[in-house]
């Protein structure tokens, strides 16, 4: 364990390291670009404001008014039929759009049924197997003006129902 320590410690430090020396070496102004870096960085970060500030608004406007909880009610049949804790459906239906919010239902579910519960292992193993995929075109694909996301939408929700299906089966295999 020591040497993994003492690895993690001094390969960031390292690669930085290598970084500038290569960027020396190739007689390119190493400072000057990482300010220019930094400088783009700080644009990007504003122009993604509010984008983020829409998704946190929608996000808290779907909560708040219970239309999540009527939407969940209203499937509850079908989730039981095949097998879905009903408990994890607004986990499932709020990772693509804000991982925030995600993290908050799965310490909520945690807190509720315990981590070595079927709903908690679940909930966790769901939370690290998708994405945020709206939050991620919203904010991002809109920071760099990108219109046309319609695939990109596509195949990242198809993720996204992947990594909920495989998480209920690796659950139930493992633990159920």
């Amino acid at each position: 364990m020591s040497v993994i320590n003492s690895i993690s410690l001094w390969l960031i430090p390292a690669i930085i390291g290598f970084i500038l020396l290569y960027g020396t070496f190739k007689r390119i102004p190493t400072y000057e670009t990482f300010v220019e870096g930094g400088k783009e960085g700080i644009k990007i970060s504003f122009s993604i404001i509010p984008f983020l500030v829409g998704m946190l608004v929608s996000i808290s406007i779907f909560r708040a008014s219970g239309a999540m909880e009527f939407f969940i009610n209203l499937i509850r049949p079908v989730l039981e039929f095949v097998g879905f804790p009903a408990e994890v459906a607004p986990l499932a239906l709020i990772r693509p759009i804000s991982g925030t919010a995600a993290l908050g239902m799965t310490t909520d579910l945690i807190a509720t049924y315990g981590p070595d519960s079927f709903i908690g292992r679940l909930a966790s193993t769901m939370q690290g197997s998708t994405d945020t995929t709206l939050y991620i075109l919203t904010v991002y694909f809109g920071a760099v003006g990108i219109k046309k996301m319609g695939d990109a939408l596509k195949v990242g929700l198809l993720a996204d129902l992947v990594g909920i299906v495989a998480s209920i089966i690796v659950v139930t295999l493992l633990f159920g």
